[in-house]
């Protein structure tokens, strides 16, 4: 930081903190309570109640509001200006709790009427992206390299909030990011996109003061508390996007230099899947639908978050989904919208939590209940009783694989008598990213790696159909104009199922460790996360490399592919 910009920094902090002192001192004198406007919580829809002009004459402001009661600040209580603007909202039937306040701390609230003058639609938690900003987008942003360029050149070019806003918004949507990054440094901001669960670097110029003015305008529209800059905070908004609505949740995060914003773009369009479309095998569909076919008991999914659990889930809900029966969810947040289907969302300050919202929903006479997640005993346990009672019921729990997920919930407090009659289906999953169909080039393979492939075969379980996999096809990464030079387009899933089957339940009951629920699943012929991986880059969808990324070191892999498949075709 330049010293002159950092001696003028720390004047201005001395300054504002003798005015908080100067506050505080006439609070006690006029008896009134004393707020610290830097950290107080304000509410936009609060501040409109009182124009600009009023609020500057009155040296006062409304922060905020519930029903009838007006939080309101003021430099001055006893100033006959004030007086006669409390005495108004008082004739409105209105209730004031009345604090005295530094006059920096107003000009700091007054600074937010920026964003309400004229503009009350904007107000309503949903931006509408121009059209025409996005055709133009979709034409000129399908690779990095162009978005990087154009970013840069609009960023620079000196749009307001707003518009950086929007352009951020509609390069994430035009390249199918599934995360916008806003990241402070020492002396400005970067912005990164997470493509295919990978992140990468857009632009690293945006400056300090343009940032403060797109935050303001980021928590605004996500409903949060725009002058909180020391907790977390939590919102979502909505974008119409052509015949199309896309929810974004917001993540803002204090850090060592300002607060980070995490955009998580949820396009209804991607869960709109069928079981066919999530990249089961054959012999793995046969089994889900086996599954979902059966009137109770649990179907768990696990993995880490971003790894498409909810997608798997919201599959299987769609596929079971008929007027006959009624379905209900309790998540936190609702990710997608679904139609047909009765969605609840935990809130912990009303207290309507996974525990007490799954008791009430059992009381709802639903056939199907989905659970965002399972983290404590007293979920795990009312989801494991409602699938004994004539419930089918999908959640989701946090472990590495699925030979994991019994001894996770037995040390959430499950017991394991439980466990076994409850449980019907464990799956583990994680995503992969896909060839580039356009640009893929194949490869040879070495006689060594053909003897590894051929005893990687001989291993799997006679549930894989050998057949499917007479013809190796290997490929590598190349990189196009469809898949923006990177070699990878979308991503799929790869799976582990384990079935509870008895002899999983008799294990579970004797001695629930995960070796020896992973001994009894060798005999099931459960096919492993990385087996499943193999198994699609040799079927040319993905490479072992990047199986290798997501999964943990193949044993027989070793090296570059270059030295281990010789060349390329």
């Amino acid at each position: 930081m330049d010293p002159q910009s950092d001696i003028k920094r720390k004047l201005s902090q001395i300054n504002r903190e003798a005015e908080e002192r100067d506050a505080k001192r006439r609070a006690l004198k006029l008896k009134f309570p004393y707020l610290d406007l830097s950290t107080a919580p304000l509410e936009v829809d609060a501040l409109g109640l009182m124009s600009e002009e009023a609020a500057q004459h009155a040296k006062s402001a409304i922060i905020g509001q519930k029903r009838n009661d007006l939080v309101v600040v003021s430099y001055d209580p006893g100033a006959a200006e004030a007086k006669k603007f409390f005495d108004a909202l008082k004739a409105k039937k209105f209730a004031l709790k009345i604090s005295v306040v530094s006059l920096a701390g107003l000009e700091h609230v007054w600074s937010f009427y920026q964003f309400i003058h004229g503009a009350s639609n904007e107000i309503t938690g949903k931006v509408q992206i121009n059209k025409a900003h996005l055709e133009e987008f979709h034409g000129k942003l399908n690779t990095l390299e162009k978005a990087v360029a154009e970013i840069q050149k609009r960023i620079l070019g000196g749009l307001g909030a707003g518009d950086l806003l929007e352009i951020f918004l509609a390069s994430a949507l035009s390249l199918g990011a599934s995360d916008i990054h806003l990241e402070p440094e020492n002396d400005s901001v970067k912005l990164r996109l997470r493509l295919d669960g990978l992140l990468h670097d857009i632009f690293k110029g945006i400056k300090k003061e343009d940032y403060g003015l797109l935050l303001s305008r980021i928590k605004l529209l996500s409903g949060l508390k725009l002058n909180i800059h020391h907790i977390s905070q939590d919102g979502r908004f909505t974008i119409g996007v052509k015949e199309k609505e896309v929810e974004i949740r917001v993540s803002v995060l204090p850090s060592e230099y300002g607060e980070t914003v995490v955009f998580r773009i949820l396009d209804p369009e991607t869960i709109q899947l069928k079981l066919n479309d999530l990249g089961l095998r054959p012999d793995d569909l046969e089994l889900v639908q086996t599954e979902l076919a059966k009137p109770n008991g649990m179907v768990l999914n696990t993995g880490p978050t971003g790894s498409g659990k909810t997608t798997t889930l919201y599959a299987f809900l769609l596929h079971v989904q008929n007027p006959e029966v009624k379905v209900i969810t309790i998540e936190n947040p609702i990710e997608y919208r679904l139609p047909g289907i009765e969605q609840t969302q935990i809130d912990e300050e009303s207290g309507y939590t996974f525990e007490n919202g799954l008791r009430a929903i059992v009381r709802q006479d639903p056939d199907i209940i989905l659970v965002g997640e399972i983290r404590d005993k007293e979920t795990a346990e009312i989801a494991m009783h409602a699938s004994l009672t004539g419930h089918l019921v999908f959640s989701t729990l946090h472990t590495n694989d699925s030979f994991g997920t019994i001894p996770r919930l037995i040390d959430l407090g499950v017991k394991p008598s439980v466990l076994g009659p409850a449980l019907n289906l464990i799956i583990a999953q994680r995503l992969v990213r896909k060839l580039c169909e356009k640009c893929r080039k194949p490869v040879a393979i070495s006689h060594e790696y053909s003897k590894h492939i051929a005893g990687f075969l001989q291993k799997l379980n006679s549930r894989v159909n050998q057949e499917d996999y007479q013809e190796i096809k290997l490929f590598e990464a190349s990189g196009c104009e469809a898949c923006g030079k990177i070699g990878y387009k979308g991503r799929i899933a790869i799976f582990e199922f384990l079935r509870v089957d008895d002899e999983i339940s008799e294990v579970i009951y004797k001695e629930p460790s995960e070796q020896s629920i992973k001994e009894a699943a060798k005999k099931q012929g459960v096919i492993s996360l990385q087996e499943d991986g193999i198994l699609k880059a040799i079927s040319g969808i993905t490479t072992l490399e990047e199986v290798q990324r997501i999964t943990g070191q193949i044993p027989w892999l070793k090296g570059s592919k270059k030295s281990e498949a010789e060349s390329t075709l």
